[in-house]
This record gives structure tokens, C-alpha cells and sequence, in this order.
């Protein structure tokens, strides 16, 4: 198999595992800047063995528990059914390239789940995302988060729970 149709393939199971996980109204979305590198680690992926920082760095701040492996699903259906949702900036994992470029489609892909609320994820993703959802007239919260590893996992806690107290939902 060829590294396109293998990276196809890959996008293509992410999107079925969010797909699972989508609320039918979207109350806050939480925009990160790309999947992992691995094949095997995603957000919605139910069976995520190590590294599974953002998912663990959420549900502690929205749920008030650090879950364990085997509650990662009924953490996600409980995320869905607060109207949580999380999507990527870059629908690949990052690899260097300009992040930039991806925010067009950013702003279609929030357009069409119209959330109530918007919170980027990572400094990078506030950085070059922030100013065009304001100006694109979205509901995005002005709160650049650092992502929950390599020791900023306490930062995130804090600053994911003002990004969630400025858009009205307690944590």
C-alpha cells in the first residue's frame, strides 16, 4: 500500500470514530491542531493504549476525573452528550508545513457544525486560527490553551477551565 492510500485510509477511520462521538447539536467545539503521528492514537479512538494526553487533559477539567483506558468510551458518549465536540485544524497529522493554510477550511468546517462556543486548543492553533473566526463572525473564546503534555498538563486544567467558564460551561 502506498503511503496516500494508507494516509486515506487513516483519515478515513478517524472520521468514522468522530463521527460515533458528534453531538446532534454542537454546544463547544474544541479545535486542536492535528491527530498524532501514530496510526493507533486519536481523540476518538476508543482504544488508545499510552499518550492519550488531550482526551485524558479534557474529560479531568470537563468530567472532574482522570478515567481510566477501559472508560474512554463512555467518557466520549458523556462528552457527546454535553455537546462536546473536538476537531483538528489540520486534518493530518502536522508535519511542519504552515498551519495557516488550513484555516480556510477551518472556518467552513465550524460554519457547518455551528457551535455555540469555540476553544482552540494549543498555542499554535489560537495563534494562527484566532482572528479569522473572530472576524468571520464565529463564537470563538479569546484563551490561548497549552496543550496537556510534557509538563503543562496543570496549565491546560487551568486554562481550559477559563476558556469553559468564558463560554458559560462549568467544569
Amino acid at each position: 500500500m502506498d503511503q496516500e492510500t494508507h494516509r486515506s485510509e487513516v483519515r478515513a477511520r478517524r472520521q468514522r470514530a468522530a463521527a460515533k462521538y458528534r453531538p446532534s447539536d454542537v454546544r463547544v467545539l474544541l479545535v486542536a491542531e492535528g491527530p498524532p503521528a501514530a496510526d493507533d492514537r486519536y481523540f476518538y479512538f476508543e482504544d488508545v493504549a499510552s499518550h492519550d494526553w488531550l482526551f485524558l487533559g479534557v474529560t479531568q477539567v470537563l468530567l472532574g476525573r482522570k478515567p481510566g483506558r477501559w472508560e474512554k468510551a463512555a467518557c466520549l458518549k458523556e462528552l457527546q452528550e454535553m455537546g462536546v465536540f473536538l476537531i483538528d485544524l489540520k486534518l493530518d497529522p502536522v508535519d511542519g508545513s504552515s498551519l495557516q493554510a488550513f484555516v480556510p477550511d477551518l472556518l467552513t468546517r465550524c460554519r457547518a457544525l455551528a457551535p455555540e462556543r469555540i476553544i482552540l486548543i494549543k498555542a499554535t492553533v489560537f495563534d494562527v486560527a484566532y482572528d479569522a473566526l473572530r472576524t468571520a463572525g464565529l463564537p470563538v473564546i479569546r484563551q490561548r490553551i497549552y496543550f496537556p503534555s510534557t509538563g503543562r498538563q496543570r496549565e491546560f486544567q487551568e486554562q481550559f477551565a477559563e476558556a469553559l467558564k468564558a463560554a458559560g460551561v462549568r467544569s
